[in-house]
């Protein structure tokens, strides 16, 4: 049994695991005016023939991308020149990390605001924001019809401790704010960030954990992530 295989307290993890990560595929749209993932040879297979035994074969690949791409992890150093970058994330804050999901999914106003908040305990929680959003990724409705956290919501949960806050959506901010208030204040207070999630819809309100670790990459500020959860059992 290896580490991934044991909770934060030890014990043996053994619960149903949950895909919350989009595929990245080559031309996908993100974020429109985003350049869109290129998968792009470097070595082919027929190429390769020419340096194995017969028989034997490989392909080799280059991914250009921005970090924002697909289901996507955000540090400090993307809103700030000094915060803490990719490669400075311990795996403690990205492994097993205990998930309070709030539904807002149909809900009237568009802003996440305290209100759908404050019954939370969330010091030391990934908090997942399922907005139902995820069903138009892809599409121009996507980011035209978007959910994200607003600037109270922000705060509050920057002043009570969450450890990752997470959304299901285009972005965690209000596009329309120029001064993207949520980013500034999570990402402020060393909160990680996680947008473009998917299937929050299958995760209990809590007693799931979340696990999204980043590649380790100095002075990057965001790159995708394989997101998944791990269901109590």
């Amino acid at each position: 049994m290896t580490s991934s295989d044991r909770t934060a307290s030890g014990a043996p993890a053994t619960g149903q695991l949950v895909e919350l990560s989009h595929v990245i595929r080559a031309g996908m749209t993100t974020y429109p005016g985003l350049p869109g993932p290129q998968i792009i040879p470097y070595l082919t297979r027929e190429a390769s023939r020419e340096h194995y035994a017969a028989g034997t074969e490989f392909v080799i690949d280059q991914l250009k991308v921005v970090g924002n791409t697909g289901t996507y992890l955000e540090a400090p150093h993307h809103r700030f020149s000094s915060g803490a970058d990719l490669s400075s994330i311990s795996l403690a804050r990205t492994v097993d990390v205990p998930a309070v999901v709030v539904r807002v999914a149909g809900a009237r106003q568009p802003g996440v605001d305290v209100s759908a908040l404050a019954a939370l305990h969330v010091s030391g929680k990934a908090v997942l924001l399922h907005t139902g959003d995820d069903a138009r990724f892809g599409t121009r409705a996507y980011a035209d019809q978007q959910h994200f956290l607003t600037r109270d919501g922000a705060a509050w949960l920057a002043d009570h401790g969450a450890m990752l806050v997470g959304i299901d959506g285009v972005n965690i901010d209000d596009t329309t704010d120029l001064e993207r208030p949520a980013h500034t204040l999570l990402l402020g207070a060393d909160i990680l960030i996680i947008e473009n999630l998917t299937g929050l819809d299958q995760l209990p309100p809590a007693g799931a954990q979340l696990t999204a670790v980043p590649l380790r990459i100095e002075e990057f500020g965001a790159i995708p992530v394989r997101a998944y959860a791990r269901l109590p059992k």
